[in-house]
Protein backbone atom coordinates (compact mmCIF):
# COMPACT_ATOMS: atom_id res chain seq x y z
CA UNK A 1 0.00 0.00 0.00
CA UNK A 2 2.97 2.24 0.70
CA UNK A 3 4.62 1.62 -2.70
CA UNK A 4 1.42 2.60 -4.02
CA UNK A 5 0.97 5.76 -2.82
CA UNK A 6 4.32 6.42 -3.58
CA UNK A 7 3.94 5.28 -6.98
CA UNK A 8 1.14 7.80 -7.37
CA UNK A 9 2.61 10.58 -5.92
CA UNK A 10 5.79 10.53 -8.38
CA UNK A 11 3.50 10.01 -11.05
CA UNK A 12 1.46 12.92 -9.47
CA UNK A 13 1.95 16.10 -12.42
CA UNK A 14 3.73 19.06 -11.38
CA UNK A 15 1.30 22.15 -10.56
CA UNK A 16 2.43 24.74 -13.40
CA UNK A 17 4.49 27.48 -11.11
CA UNK A 18 3.91 30.01 -13.82
CA UNK A 19 -0.18 29.36 -14.11
CA UNK A 20 0.44 29.46 -9.69
CA UNK A 21 1.81 33.06 -9.42
CA UNK A 22 -0.38 34.42 -11.92
CA UNK A 23 -3.22 33.47 -10.40
CA UNK A 24 -1.44 34.95 -6.77
CA UNK A 25 -0.68 37.94 -8.23
CA UNK A 26 -4.46 38.79 -9.73
CA UNK A 27 -5.76 37.82 -6.76
CA UNK A 28 -3.33 40.90 -4.85
CA UNK A 29 -3.69 43.25 -7.89
CA UNK A 30 -7.59 42.97 -7.36
CA UNK A 31 -7.69 43.18 -3.61
CA UNK A 32 -6.11 46.58 -4.26
CA UNK A 33 -8.21 47.24 -7.05
CA UNK A 34 -11.16 46.52 -4.89
CA UNK A 35 -9.63 48.53 -1.82
CA UNK A 36 -8.52 51.49 -4.29
CA UNK A 37 -12.09 51.64 -5.75
CA UNK A 38 -14.27 51.37 -2.21
CA UNK A 39 -11.21 53.49 0.16
CA UNK A 40 -9.03 55.09 -2.33
CA UNK A 41 -11.09 56.92 -4.87
CA UNK A 42 -12.77 59.88 -4.13
CA UNK A 43 -16.86 59.51 -4.22
CA UNK A 44 -17.72 61.43 -7.36
CA UNK A 45 -19.83 64.99 -6.73
CA UNK A 46 -22.79 63.69 -8.86
CA UNK A 47 -23.40 60.20 -8.81
CA UNK A 48 -22.43 59.71 -5.30
CA UNK A 49 -21.39 56.18 -4.06
CA UNK A 50 -23.62 54.55 -6.92
CA UNK A 51 -20.08 55.40 -9.46
CA UNK A 52 -18.47 53.03 -7.64
CA UNK A 53 -19.60 49.84 -9.65
CA UNK A 54 -17.47 51.74 -12.65
CA UNK A 55 -14.22 50.14 -11.47
CA UNK A 56 -15.86 46.84 -11.80
CA UNK A 57 -18.21 47.59 -14.97
CA UNK A 58 -15.31 49.28 -17.26
CA UNK A 59 -12.95 46.55 -16.89
CA UNK A 60 -15.47 43.86 -17.46
CA UNK A 61 -16.39 45.55 -20.58
CA UNK A 62 -13.19 45.55 -21.62
CA UNK A 63 -12.81 41.85 -21.01
CA UNK A 64 -16.40 41.49 -22.93
CA UNK A 65 -14.41 43.20 -25.94
CA UNK A 66 -10.40 40.88 -25.28
CA UNK A 67 -12.77 37.78 -25.30
CA UNK A 68 -13.99 38.51 -28.96
CA UNK A 69 -10.62 39.25 -30.18
CA UNK A 70 -9.53 36.34 -28.81
CA UNK A 71 -12.22 34.62 -30.59
CA UNK A 72 -11.27 36.83 -34.00
CA UNK A 73 -7.72 35.48 -34.13
CA UNK A 74 -8.69 31.81 -32.84
CA UNK A 75 -11.22 31.70 -35.92
CA UNK A 76 -9.05 33.10 -38.64
CA UNK A 77 -6.39 30.87 -37.41
CA UNK A 78 -8.80 27.50 -37.90
CA UNK A 79 -10.30 28.83 -40.89
CA UNK A 80 -6.43 29.18 -42.12
CA UNK A 81 -4.79 26.64 -40.88
CA UNK A 82 -7.81 23.82 -39.70
CA UNK A 83 -5.86 23.24 -36.18
CA UNK A 84 -8.48 22.29 -34.02
CA UNK A 85 -5.62 24.05 -31.82
CA UNK A 86 -7.14 27.66 -32.78
CA UNK A 87 -10.44 26.10 -32.33
CA UNK A 88 -9.69 25.77 -28.55
CA UNK A 89 -8.89 29.05 -28.63
CA UNK A 90 -11.67 30.39 -30.02
CA UNK A 91 -13.89 28.22 -27.72
CA UNK A 92 -12.30 29.43 -24.53
CA UNK A 93 -12.31 32.97 -25.20
CA UNK A 94 -16.17 32.51 -25.90
CA UNK A 95 -16.80 30.76 -22.93
CA UNK A 96 -15.38 33.57 -21.20
CA UNK A 97 -16.62 36.37 -23.21
CA UNK A 98 -19.76 35.42 -22.69
CA UNK A 99 -19.98 35.07 -19.04
CA UNK A 100 -18.04 39.19 -18.73
CA UNK A 101 -20.54 40.44 -20.85
CA UNK A 102 -23.26 39.12 -18.96
CA UNK A 103 -21.75 40.61 -16.06
CA UNK A 104 -20.76 43.88 -18.07
CA UNK A 105 -25.73 43.49 -18.49
CA UNK A 106 -25.82 43.18 -14.94
CA UNK A 107 -23.39 45.51 -13.15
CA UNK A 108 -24.35 48.31 -16.19
CA UNK A 109 -28.25 47.77 -15.05
CA UNK A 110 -27.28 48.31 -11.22
CA UNK A 111 -25.41 50.86 -11.96
CA UNK A 112 -28.17 52.52 -13.79
CA UNK A 113 -30.92 51.77 -11.77
CA UNK A 114 -29.92 55.00 -8.82
CA UNK A 115 -28.88 57.31 -11.95
CA UNK A 116 -31.54 56.83 -14.88
CA UNK A 117 -34.16 55.46 -12.05
CA UNK A 118 -34.38 52.10 -14.10
CA UNK A 119 -32.67 49.13 -14.62
CA UNK A 120 -32.60 49.04 -18.24
CA UNK A 121 -33.33 51.08 -21.46
CA UNK A 122 -32.94 50.52 -25.19
CA UNK A 123 -29.98 53.08 -25.60
CA UNK A 124 -27.26 52.88 -28.26
CA UNK A 125 -24.52 51.41 -26.27
CA UNK A 126 -27.01 48.97 -24.00
CA UNK A 127 -28.95 47.79 -27.11
CA UNK A 128 -25.23 46.90 -29.10
CA UNK A 129 -24.22 45.05 -25.69
CA UNK A 130 -27.02 43.14 -25.57
CA UNK A 131 -26.57 42.13 -29.30
CA UNK A 132 -22.85 41.28 -28.71
CA UNK A 133 -24.37 38.95 -25.87
CA UNK A 134 -26.87 36.96 -28.36
CA UNK A 135 -23.71 36.76 -30.75
CA UNK A 136 -22.23 34.49 -28.29
CA UNK A 137 -24.97 32.64 -27.33
CA UNK A 138 -25.52 31.91 -31.33
CA UNK A 139 -22.34 31.05 -31.17
CA UNK A 140 -22.62 28.16 -28.54
CA UNK A 141 -26.10 27.19 -30.00
CA UNK A 142 -24.15 26.65 -33.69
CA UNK A 143 -21.43 24.57 -32.01
CA UNK A 144 -24.31 22.50 -30.31
CA UNK A 145 -26.53 21.77 -33.24
CA UNK A 146 -23.64 20.83 -35.44
CA UNK A 147 -23.56 17.62 -37.02
CA UNK A 148 -19.88 17.11 -36.22
CA UNK A 149 -17.11 18.93 -34.49
CA UNK A 150 -15.44 20.26 -37.53
CA UNK A 151 -18.59 21.55 -39.15
CA UNK A 152 -19.04 22.93 -35.78
CA UNK A 153 -15.98 24.84 -35.68
CA UNK A 154 -15.83 26.20 -38.92
CA UNK A 155 -19.46 27.90 -39.06
CA UNK A 156 -19.23 29.38 -35.76
CA UNK A 157 -15.73 30.23 -36.80
CA UNK A 158 -17.32 32.49 -39.40
CA UNK A 159 -19.76 33.84 -36.77
CA UNK A 160 -16.95 34.78 -34.42
CA UNK A 161 -15.32 36.86 -37.06
CA UNK A 162 -18.50 38.38 -38.42
CA UNK A 163 -20.07 38.89 -34.36
CA UNK A 164 -16.33 40.88 -33.94
CA UNK A 165 -17.94 43.81 -35.95
CA UNK A 166 -20.21 44.47 -33.07
CA UNK A 167 -17.42 45.36 -30.60
CA UNK A 168 -16.06 48.51 -32.17
CA UNK A 169 -19.89 49.17 -33.00
CA UNK A 170 -20.36 48.99 -29.36
CA UNK A 171 -17.31 51.66 -28.51
CA UNK A 172 -18.31 54.13 -31.01
CA UNK A 173 -22.09 54.00 -30.15
CA UNK A 174 -21.97 57.12 -27.58
CA UNK A 175 -20.30 59.39 -30.49
CA UNK A 176 -22.43 58.00 -33.25
CA UNK A 177 -26.01 58.69 -31.65
CA UNK A 178 -27.86 60.33 -29.05
CA UNK A 179 -27.81 57.79 -25.93
CA UNK A 180 -27.30 58.37 -22.09
CA UNK A 181 -24.46 56.54 -21.63
CA UNK A 182 -21.43 58.38 -20.22
CA UNK A 183 -19.42 59.88 -22.82
CA UNK A 184 -15.19 58.54 -22.50
CA UNK A 185 -13.57 59.93 -19.59
CA UNK A 186 -9.96 58.59 -20.42
CA UNK A 187 -7.69 60.00 -22.24
CA UNK A 188 -10.54 62.60 -23.69
CA UNK A 189 -9.27 65.52 -25.65
CA UNK A 190 -12.93 67.26 -26.19
CA UNK A 191 -14.55 67.00 -22.53
CA UNK A 192 -13.85 65.85 -19.02
CA UNK A 193 -11.19 63.38 -17.53
CA UNK A 194 -10.84 61.75 -14.72
CA UNK A 195 -9.32 62.81 -11.87
CA UNK A 196 -5.66 61.45 -11.07
CA UNK A 197 -6.83 59.08 -7.82
CA UNK A 198 -9.90 57.83 -10.19
CA UNK A 199 -7.61 57.16 -13.00
CA UNK A 200 -5.14 55.24 -11.15
CA UNK A 201 -7.44 53.37 -9.30
CA UNK A 202 -9.30 52.53 -12.81
CA UNK A 203 -6.17 51.23 -14.11
CA UNK A 204 -5.08 48.70 -11.33
CA UNK A 205 -8.27 47.71 -11.48
CA UNK A 206 -7.91 47.10 -15.57
CA UNK A 207 -4.85 45.09 -14.93
CA UNK A 208 -6.31 43.08 -12.07
CA UNK A 209 -9.22 42.28 -14.48
CA UNK A 210 -6.89 41.73 -17.51
CA UNK A 211 -4.60 39.26 -15.14
CA UNK A 212 -7.92 37.41 -14.11
CA UNK A 213 -8.67 36.89 -17.85
CA UNK A 214 -5.18 35.68 -18.97
CA UNK A 215 -5.27 33.19 -15.88
CA UNK A 216 -8.92 31.98 -16.60
CA UNK A 217 -7.99 31.70 -20.26
CA UNK A 218 -5.39 29.55 -19.89
CA UNK A 219 -6.84 27.15 -17.46
CA UNK A 220 -10.14 26.71 -20.39
CA UNK A 221 -7.56 26.20 -22.54
CA UNK A 222 -6.20 23.50 -20.81
CA UNK A 223 -10.26 21.75 -20.28
CA UNK A 224 -10.58 22.34 -23.94
CA UNK A 225 -7.48 19.98 -24.65
CA UNK A 226 -8.54 18.01 -22.37
CA UNK A 227 -12.49 17.13 -23.55
CA UNK A 228 -10.71 16.83 -26.87
CA UNK A 229 -8.34 14.14 -25.57
CA UNK A 230 -11.43 12.36 -23.93
CA UNK A 231 -14.00 12.72 -27.06
CA UNK A 232 -10.75 11.11 -29.33
CA UNK A 233 -10.69 8.19 -26.72
CA UNK A 234 -14.52 8.22 -27.00
CA UNK A 235 -14.36 7.85 -30.69
CA UNK A 236 -11.62 5.32 -30.59
CA UNK A 237 -13.30 2.99 -28.01
CA UNK A 238 -16.73 3.01 -30.04
CA UNK A 239 -15.11 2.18 -33.40
CA UNK A 240 -12.60 -0.89 -31.86
CA UNK A 241 -14.12 -4.11 -32.38
CA UNK A 242 -15.64 -5.25 -29.08
CA UNK A 243 -13.16 -8.08 -26.86
CA UNK A 244 -15.21 -11.00 -27.82
CA UNK A 245 -15.02 -10.38 -31.96
CA UNK A 246 -11.27 -9.86 -30.82
CA UNK A 247 -11.13 -12.78 -28.63
CA UNK A 248 -13.04 -14.55 -31.73
CA UNK A 249 -10.36 -13.56 -34.32
CA UNK A 250 -7.85 -14.97 -32.97
CA UNK A 251 -9.53 -18.28 -32.18
CA UNK A 252 -10.14 -18.60 -35.85
CA UNK A 253 -6.50 -17.45 -36.51
CA UNK A 254 -4.86 -20.06 -34.16
CA UNK A 255 -7.14 -22.73 -36.02
CA UNK A 256 -5.85 -21.94 -39.59
CA UNK A 257 -2.49 -22.28 -37.99
CA UNK A 258 -2.77 -25.30 -36.69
Amino acid sequence: MTELRATRTARAPKPDRTVQTLGIATVVVLTIGIFMAFVYAPMDSVQGQAQRIFYVHVPMAWLAYLAFGVILIGSVGYLWKRDMAWDRLARSGAELGFVFTTLVLITGSLWGRPIWNTFWTWDARLTTTLILWFIYLGYFMIRSYAADAERGARYAAVLGIIGAVDVPIIHLSVQWWRTLHPQPVVLNTGGPNLPNEMLWTLLVCFAGFTMLFAYLLVLKYRIEVARDRLADRELEALLAPPPAQLARAGDMTGGTEA
